[in-house]
């Protein structure tokens, strides 16, 4: 873990900061880290006593010293996602939303997808990252705005086998990512995307644990490892932050080089690949 500065003189001291997905993961891990910069730091997900040990998680990391809060909020319902925003920018403004929610409720082949799943993947990861941004531009654009990241994936860039209603769903972030750059840049509101690849991370233990997934993917990845929650943590800040006050409309790749070949087989997940 990196030093724990004085949070009241960070960098993003000032700055009041929402991450939606923030009880765990890659969610919660931003969150400690633009804490540990001084931002104050409000986290939503569905679940709330996972979110009640974020808070504190992130109040540890930032050596007690952190200002975080945390809304109950399923971002795919918008009354609950224009009550979290709301609570974010209850400090005079919100600076900065990290949509991290997201999650794959189908895998496997086309022809025999089950579309109420596929539906549940897309809402989930492209309309509750709409919404989510939606809402936190107009809170944004009423104070001078702000900074905005998306999450993305490399399923969303190129072709993960049987992975690819998440996939789709994660290169509609893309496009929204581009199309909300391009609209609000006037507004002063910037708009980025992180790509991460594998991520040693709760939801990925399965494949990180071991097996024929894990060793296809690191045959793919040129720098030969699996991504930590710090990878991402470090690239969002930057997104973030006022060192990338100049980018927008980016996606970021935070993947080890996996972009440069090809994407993983989750058949492998089943069996032999064919």
């Amino acid at each position: 873990m990196s030093p724990v500065a004085d949070p009241g003189a960070g960098p993003l001291a000032g700055r009041s900061a929402l991450v939606t997905g923030g009880g765990s993961g890659i969610g919660l891990a931003t969150a400690e880290r633009l804490a540990r910069d001084g931002a104050t730091v409000t986290v939503c997900g569905r679940t709330e006593e996972k979110l009640a040990r974020a808070v504190a998680a992130i109040d540890r990391a930032a050596g007690g010293r952190a200002d975080a809060a945390y809304v109950v909020a399923d971002v795919t319902v918008e009354e609950q996602v224009e009550a979290a925003v709301a609570a974010a920018a209850a400090t005079g403004s919100l600076d900065i939303l990290f949509a991290c929610a997201g999650g794959a409720f189908h895998m496997g082949p086309m022809a025999e997808a089950d579309a109420a799943a596929v539906r549940a993947t897309v809402d989930l990861n492209l309309i509750g990252s709409f919404l989510s941004l939606k809402h936190a531009a107009a809170a944004m654009s009423s104070t001078g705005g702000g900074a905005v990241v998306l999450m993305s994936s490399g399923a969303g860039h190129f072709p993960h086998r049987w992975l690819w209603a998440y996939g789709m769903s994660k290169a509609g972030i893309e496009s929204l990512c581009a199309y909300a750059a391009e609209e609000l840049g006037p507004q002063g509101i910037r708009v980025n995307c992180v790509r991460p690849g594998i991520i040693d991370d709760e939801l990925m233990s399965m494949i990180t644990a071991g097996g024929p997934l894990l060793d296809d993917y690191l045959a793919q990845t040129p720098l030969g490892r699996v991504g930590t929650l710090e990878d991402v943590a470090e690239a969002v800040r930057f997104l973030c932050g006022p060192e990338s006050d100049w980018i927008t409309g980016e996606c970021l790749a935070v993947d080890g080089g996996h972009h440069l070949r090809r994407g993983a087989d989750y058949s492998l997940l089943f069996g032999p690949g064919d």
